[in-house]
Parts: structure tokens; sequence; C-alpha cells
């Protein structure tokens, strides 16, 4: 009974983790959506997100990965400056500027489209399995294809006007009188895709560099230094002449830098490098609806937006293609543990056949034993 439970708990780990992941990032857009709207500058917000990443994660790194932590190479160094340009600079700053221009469920389902992304980046990498005579890696196939055209849905056709109770009377963009970005759904949309797939790529890249560098804690500490830095220079190109934007209150601003530095910078690169070591990198990005739900969901609540019909048939076709994409992932995993099973089994019988034999030739009786 005690080992099943066990066998239970060590298997439902990396689901939890990632459904946990995606409970942190649903509030993170939430919270970052108020600030945004309140007028703080995403560019600083990014860079205010990675000091405190760095700062929270760093005392465990120390003390934790003391014995682990490896040599710094040249190569590993590289792997990390382009980590930190990827996520933390490029994708943070189009993820925060591209929900200026839309909503935070327009943002938040444009982001399903990243496992689509990391599997044709771990296909072209190697590290995803395709062979495209077989149903489940069509299925892949297929699954990505639906998701762009899910993803293209949302952005091109709005549809109607669906007139929730708690959302009746309210205009999205009145309803936050500080809001000084003019709505852009198809520029939003561009920006939000270029950073999911710069997000994409920078997960490809840590599941290559976790190879060579297996210390997760201060892996995320580099990542989150070397995006500081690489953040602070474009925000000061940004911000110039203004100030004010560096400024920090008891207000959205400096929440959504604690809570995201912390929950979606720190602890998620941490979890997902630990999850991608047993699980791979597709399946860390598997479980992105479940964030558009809850966004959706919270966003509707708390912020008034209004939901559009054409919104909500665009993130059915993206969840549809995603499933694709994992029903195939499974596959694969089967596969694979059959593959495992056989190759096992054919060791096993070729053990004991060479036992056997073994055994047959220290029994026989040679020609000089029968004379001695």
């Amino acid at each position: 009974m005690g080992s099943s439970f066990h066998d239970f708990c060590r298997k439902a780990k990396p689901f939890l983790a990632v459904i946990f992941l995606q409970f942190g990032y649903s509030g993170m857009v939430i919270i970052a959506k108020v600030a945004l709207n309140q007028g703080s500058s995403q560019h600083v917000l990014v860079v205010y997100r990675q000091i405190v990443a760095a700062s929270a994660i760093a005392p465990f790194a120390i003390v934790f990965d003391r014995k682990i932590r490896p040599k710094m190479t040249m190569s590993t160094f590289i792997k990390i400056v382009l980590m930190g340009l990827l996520e933390p600079t490029i994708d943070q700053n189009l993820f925060y500027t591209g929900m200026k221009y839309t909503t935070a469920t327009f943002s938040s389902a444009m982001c399903n489209m990243l496992p689509a992304l990391a599997f044709l980046l771990a296909w072209a990498c190697r590290l995803e399995k395709v062979d495209v005579k077989k149903l489940h890696s069509q299925a892949k196939i297929l699954g990505t294809v639906v998701t762009v055209g899910g993803a293209m849905i949302m952005t091109l056709f709005k549809g109607t006007k669906l007139d929730l109770p708690w959302t009746r009377g309210y205009d999205n963009q009145q309803h936050w009188t500080n809001l000084t970005t003019k709505q852009d759904p198809l520029k939003g949309a561009l920006m939000v895709f270029i950073g999911t797939a710069c997000w994409a790529g920078f997960i490809i890249l840590q599941a290559i560099t976790l190879k060579s560098y297996p210390a997760e804690l201060s892996l995320t500490v580099l990542i989150c230094l070397m995006g500081a830095i690489e953040g602070s220079i474009l925000a000061v190109v940004m911000e110039r002449g203004n100030p004010s934007a560096w400024s920090i209150h008891l207000d959205a601003k400096l929440l959504t830098a604690v809570y995201s530095g912390v929950l979606c910078s720190g602890v998620a690169y941490c979890i997902q490098g630990m999850v991608m070591k047993v699980k791979g990198p597709v399946f860390v990005t598997a479980f992105n609806p479940l964030s558009m739900v809850i966004v959706a969901i919270m966003g509707s609540f708390m912020l008034s937006e209004v939901m559009y019909l054409g919104r909500i048939m665009g993130a059915v076709v993206i969840v549809t293609g995603l499933y694709l994409v994992l029903w195939g992932k499974s596959k694969d995993i089967q596969s694979d543990i059959n593959k495992g099973m056989e190759i096992s089994q054919t060791s096993q019988l070729t053990e004991t056949s060479n036992q056997g034999i073994a055994v047959d030739v220290g029994n026989r009786v040679t020609p000089s034993d029968e004379c001695v």
C-alpha cells in the first residue's frame, strides 16, 4: 500500500508542478494588467522582476548547489546570455507591451501557441521524435497547424460581444481612467506571438543547457541576472527622458515586480528545469490552456474585460490543436516504455541463455577428466 502511494506521488509530482505554475502565471497576468493600465512602464517592470527573482533564489542556490554546481564554460556562458535575452528581455517586454494593446484574456490565449512552437523547435533540435508515417506523429504535426489557426481566428475574427451580467454596462477602455495606450489587437497579437516564440526558444535552450549545467537554482540566478542587465539597457533606451518610470511606490507596480519576480521567474525557471529533466520541454508547455481559462474567468470578474465570440472560438481551436499534440506525445512516451521493456526482456533472456550455456559447459565431463 505504502509503495503504491509513493509511486503515485512520484508520478503526480510533474503534473502538480506544472499546474501550480499555470496558477502562478494567471495571477501574474491579472496583476500586471492592472499595473500597466495604471501607466507603469513595461520595460522597467521587466528589470525589477529579474532583480527580485535573482535576489530571491540566490541564497538557495548558494546553499543547495554548492556540491553540484559545475564550472562555468564559455559555451554555457553564451547560452545563459542568449536565455537572458530570449525570455526575460524580449519575451517579457513584448508580452507586457502586447497586453497593453489588448486584454489579459487575449494575451494569455495567444500564449497557448507556446506548446506548438516548443514542439517545432524541439523537433528541429532533435529533442522530439517525429515519424511522419506514424499516426501519433501526424497528430502532433496537425495539432501544431490547428493551434496556429486558432491564434489566427482570435486575431482576425472578433465576433459577437458576449453580454455577461458582471461586465454589462462596462467599456474596458473607459473602466480604467488611467489607460493611456489605445487598443490595437493586431499589433498586440503580433507582439505576443513573437514573444511566445522567444519563450519557446528559451525553454528548448534551457533543456539543452541543463545537460551540461545541471544546477537548476544556480542557472536560474544567472539567467535572471543576465536578463536584468540586458533588460536595463533596453529600459534605459526606451525610457530616456522619463526618470519617473523608475519610481517605486506601494502600488500595483511593486506588487507585480515582487510577485512575478519570485513566482513567475525565480520559482518557475527552477520548477520547469526540474520537470524538463524528467518529462522533456514539450511537457512543460503542455498545460498553458489552463492558464487561459483561469485568466479569462479572473479577467472577466476583476477587470470587467468584455468577452467576444471570436476569441472564445479561437481559444477552443487552440486547445483542440494543443491536445492533438499532447495525444501524440503520450503515444511517443508509451512507445518508448514498450521499447524499453522489450530491450529489458531481451537482455534478461540473453543473460539467462548465457548462464544456461555456462552451467552446461561446467557440467560436461572432458576425456582428460575421465582418465584422471
